[in-house]
């Protein structure tokens, strides 16, 4: 049996003090044994801890590059939801302007329209007209025709809105009226009234759509 050189190196005591420094010795060993192993467990625990907390000093900047790129990401996504709305907008915009000139030129294009189809018929009364001057020659009746021509296109213009404008004998109105000449007046108090006419004005919907041509008293 081998003996520890420990144990080599004791005197020559009396067995039993020998043996009680052999447990002794042993002891120390076994508790020096233990207390390096706690030692390596407590730090490999304190490695674990530091990893583990993300709140322990010097670990936080680890979790950094995470929320950073968590935050880059979402104004990546808020920025990608803006231009898709933006994109959207446009292209209602466009298709609304596209619309609103299609249908402001076909506005344009009709406005008269109804007019037109109105007048229709006084054209067709037109043509009656024109046959019977052709094949009659009673003056009275196309006196009669005739007046009933007019009478009807008259008719038609005021139930779409056109009116007359009463110029005769009214103060001259530069808003109105456009002076073509001046004349003596034939009593002080036709002076700078209107004594004749020589094209009449017209309202639309009391709206002057053409100014009268007359002829002013000085």
């Amino acid at each position: 049996m081998k003996l520890n050189p420990f144990i080599k190196r004791l005197p020559n005591f009396p067995f039993f003090t020998r043996g009680k420094k052999i447990e002794h010795y042993k002891q120390q060993q076994k508790n020096m044994e233990e207390k390096d192993l706690n030692t390596q467990n407590d730090t490999f625990n304190d490695t674990l801890n530091i990893n583990a907390d993300e709140n322990a000093a010097g670990s936080t900047h680890l979790n950094e590059p995470v929320e950073e790129e968590n935050q880059i990401q979402k104004l990546q996504d808020e920025i990608n939801e803006q231009k898709d709305k933006y994109l959207r907008l446009m292209a209602e915009f466009d298709n609304f302007r596209r619309r609103t000139a299609k249908e402001r030129l076909e506005t344009i294009q009709t406005a008269g329209k109804d007019v037109v189809i109105s007048l229709l018929d006084v054209l067709d009364d037109c043509d009656r007209a024109e046959k019977q001057l052709q094949t009659s020659d009673n003056i009275e009746l196309q006196k009669e025709g005739i007046q009933l021509v007019f009478n009807k296109i008259r008719s038609t213009l005021q139930s779409k809105g056109v009116k007359v404008m009463d110029s005769i004998n009214t103060e001259f109105d530069v808003e109105k009226h456009e002076a073509i000449t001046e004349i003596p007046a034939p009593t002080e108090a036709l002076k700078g009234k209107v004594l004749d006419e020589v094209t009449k004005g017209y309202y639309l919907n009391d709206k002057i759509i053409r100014f009268a041509k007359v002829v002013v008293g000085k």
